[in-house]
């Protein structure tokens, strides 16, 4: 080859790479709106305990735990602030098997609700709970174990029956948006402990003053004693609260059943009860929730789920309450799956929250 054919060969190849690459950040800037005006951002460990071990240490044997100390059960929370912020924060917790993630990037690779509500002028906390995620350090260890499972989480949150999506799901038929929703699950790395998890957050809200909780899934009945443990907790926003309802003594319904085992209310003193109906709650559940009960326990589970919110909303406004449950489809909108908030159409269940949030002036 002469200099001058290798000359146009570079060139060429150049062109080539540069073209990829524009096309690339083409399609990757498409799916993001403006540059974003963050005030200020960073993480911290919020909560938690310190165990201490007797005896003195000794830096000639560091493997021996005598007289060392370990930092564990705190939360970890990332926050942004934007530019020209609301007044109230939103704190973003996730659900089993999850951690911050849940909010950020969609699995199909749009903006979650970290972002959404960033630009809508949200100071944003996004947390991961003690013993989950990148708060893995924890007092009390566990044997994690590499079960296969992800069908079950592919029926159970109702993306569709495996391997097929529902018709019309807010879901990408894209196999990499699966390969991502996959790929966002963690393990516990110690027990699952409702104090642990509660007294955690409520360091974070004793942190950052007044602000929203945001949960979903498992985090929902958590949420509740969140909100009943700190009044700097103003609302309660939950996403297909799963477990974990609280009910005043005496005011229990009957234990639901179905073909993932029975949904139970949990009793709590009425004056703890009653704290929850000082702030404005609302829930949001998506579709393909049967409403008959079916074998399917990946399915037939959030029927009762539904049923038990539906009367767990009935209790709070019985005594004075402020809340509210809404079913997507009631609504005209259909084919939410348990992450509403990162499905296709997560800017119109963002929309439904800000004007939550306006009606009850908590932005």
């Amino acid at each position: 080859m002469t200099m001058n054919l290798k000359k146009q060969a570079v060139a060429a190849l150049v062109l080539l790479v540069a073209g990829v690459g524009a096309a690339t950040a083409q399609n990757t800037s498409s799916s993001f709106g403006a540059p974003l005006q963050i005030k200020e951002q960073g993480s911290f460990a919020v909560g938690g305990i310190v165990l201490k071990q007797a005896g003195t240490f000794d830096p000639l044997q560091p493997a021996l735990p005598d007289g060392q100390t370990l930092h564990g059960d705190h939360a970890r929370v990332f926050y942004q602030v934007p530019v020209n912020p609301r007044k109230l924060p939103l704190v973003m917790w996730h659900g089993f098997g999850e951690f911050s993630k849940t909010w950020e990037t969609t699995p199909d690779g749009r903006e979650g609700f970290q972002t959404i509500f960033l630009r809508r002028h949200f100071q944003v906390y996004l947390l991961d709970q003690p013993r989950r995620g990148g708060a893995a350090r924890g007092t009390v260890g566990t044997t994690i174990n590499a079960v296969p499972d992800e069908q079950r989480w592919f029926n159970q949150f109702r993306l569709g029956n495996w391997p097929k999506l529902f018709p019309g799901v807010q879901f990408s038929s894209d196999p990499a948006a699966l390969e991502q929703y996959f790929r966002q699950m963690v393990p516990d790395s110690g027990p699952l402990d409702a104090t642990v998890a509660v007294n955690a957050v409520s360091a974070l809200f004793d942190k950052i003053g007044s602000g929203v909780l945001i949960t979903h899934s498992h985090a929902g009945g958590f949420g509740w004693l969140a909100a009943m443990k700190n009044p700097n907790i103003k609302a309660v926003v939950s996403y297909e609260p799963g477990s974990g309802f609280v009910f005043p003594e005496g005011e229990v319904p009957t234990a639901m059943p179905s073909s993932a085992g029975p949904l139970e209310g949990v009793p709590v003193p009425q004056a703890e009860f009653l704290k929850l109906t000082r702030i404005p709650i609302i829930i949001y559940y998506g579709d393909n929730i049967p409403t008959e009960p079916v074998a399917s326990p990946g399915l037939d589970n959030w029927r009762v789920r539904l049923a038990m919110a539906k009367l767990w909303v009935g209790a709070i406004n019985r005594h004075g309450g402020d809340a509210t449950l809404v079913h997507l489809p009631s609504i005209g909108i259909r084919g939410n799956t348990h992450f509403p908030f990162s499905d296709l159409n997560n800017e119109q269940i963002a929309d439904l929250l800000s004007r939550f949030l306006a009606a009850k002036k908590l932005d």
